[in-house]
């Protein structure tokens, strides 16, 4: 189960390692290409919030943490089909993406 840290200091969003190498890739590009966007998810802890939403900038500290320290296989066709449905809506959801523990 890996881990996606937004700011340094909110929880980590806990994302299985397949998932979250397929994520880095799509974040990282966008961020690259200095495009910021809104990140949404529903969070597993037990606290108030039932969705939250970041807005991801390259001036936002994120650290990827995988629980395998050998890269998982990344499937091209997934990471086309993240990067249109970003482009598309300008948000990233992460709903069906995020494991609940």
């Amino acid at each position: 189960m890996g881990r996606l840290r937004y700011d340094g200091t909110s929880d980590p969003i806990l994302i299985e390692d397949v998932t979250l190498a397929h994520l880095k890739i799509v974040i990282a590009t966008k961020l690259r290409r200095q495009e910021s966007f809104m990140m949404t998810w529903r969070p597993v802890s037990e606290g108030i919030d039932r969705r939250a939403t970041v807005w991801i900038h390259p001036a936002i500290p994120l650290q990827f943490g995988f629980d395998s320290a050998d890269p998982p296989p990344v499937d091209p066709h997934l990471i086309a089909e993240m990067m249109k449905a970003l482009n598309a809506t300008g948000e990233l959801v992460l709903d069906h993406l995020v494991t609940s523990v």
